[in-house]
């Protein structure tokens, strides 16, 4: 089971993709769940951890997506400058 984390560990910019995960920074070819930082806000479509594509719509800018992500759809995706949080 996983849970949201209250502080992170690691942190990565985002590259949008509609068909690669976000990649794992700890060297694990496995791809592990993030939380999402937003710097500039807008809508976010992403794949979470349970596999469900959602839209988040009107994401303000620096807020923080209390979700396990995996990946964030360039489709679908107007907000930027994203960090993914370990």
């Amino acid at each position: 089971m996983s849970h949201f984390k209250l502080q992170g560990m690691r942190a990565s910019a985002v590259t949008t993709s509609n068909t690669v995960n976000i990649p794992n920074v700890t060297g694990s070819p496995t791809t592990q769940p993030c939380v999402l930082y937003i710097g500039t806000g807008g809508s976010l479509k992403v794949l979470t951890e349970g596999g469900d594509e959602v839209t988040f719509v009107n994401v303000p800018s620096g807020s923080f997506l209390p979700v396990n992500v995996l990946r964030v759809f360039a489709a679908g995706t107007s907000a930027s400058n994203i960090i993914a949080i370990w």
